[in-house]
């Protein structure tokens, strides 16, 4: 258990048979009235933030978050296949948990994988990757005004936008967060 007054960044605990997560949290000790806790908490399982005051001495039952880091194997249908790397067993996660920055992973990456109660509610890809560009228009001589980009289809099927010197076969850097473009890696 864990009560209100041990509120700290980062700790997880359930609410209403939801999972919790504190991203800001301030101990209140007014001139009148007793003390209380202002948090703004995150639903980690559905993303949602709120903002909640509570009694210090309320208990909580503290929820441990398993994140574990899996490889990206392959997939059949809408189920996507995640091993393990101690275990080598072959994890199904259905394609609606995976979110859209999924789009910029391959086969063999390495994910974050995070689970409560053995339920895998969020995979989290790479921060950056780097991949081949596999089709793109050919930039225009003389087209030059600064900050001009083009559509590019990448190895994992993902389209972005990338600058116009980009050619098919070039490998570049991608911030999987924002889907952006971020540089043109080293052959």
């Amino acid at each position: 258990m864990i009560s209100a007054s041990d509120f700290r960044n980062g700790v997880t605990f359930e609410m209403d048979g939801q999972v919790m997560q504190i991203v800001e949290f301030q101990h209140v000790k007014p001139g009148k009235g007793a003390a209380f806790v202002r948090t703004k908490m995150k639903n980690v399982i559905t993303g949602a933030v709120t903002e909640t005051s509570f009694n210090p001495t309320a208990k909580f039952e503290q929820a441990f978050v398993e994140r574990k880091d899996m490889e990206y194997s392959y997939s059949d249908g809408d189920l996507y296949y995640f091993m393990d790397p101690e275990t080598f067993d072959l994890v199904p996660i259905n394609a609606d948990t995976l979110g859209d920055s999924f789009q910029f992973v391959k086969e063999n990456m390495q994910c974050k994988i995070s689970s409560y109660k053995g339920k895998i509610f969020a995979v989290e890809p790479p921060t950056f990757v780097e991949l081949a560009v596999t089709e793109t228009d050919p930039g225009f001589k003389g087209d030059t005004a600064t900050n001009v980009t083009k559509p590019a289809t990448l190895e994992t099927g993902a389209e972005i936008k990338v600058p116009l010197f980009i050619n098919p076969g070039d490998k570049i850097r991608i911030d999987t967060r924002t889907g952006e473009y971020l540089e043109r890696c080293k052959s």
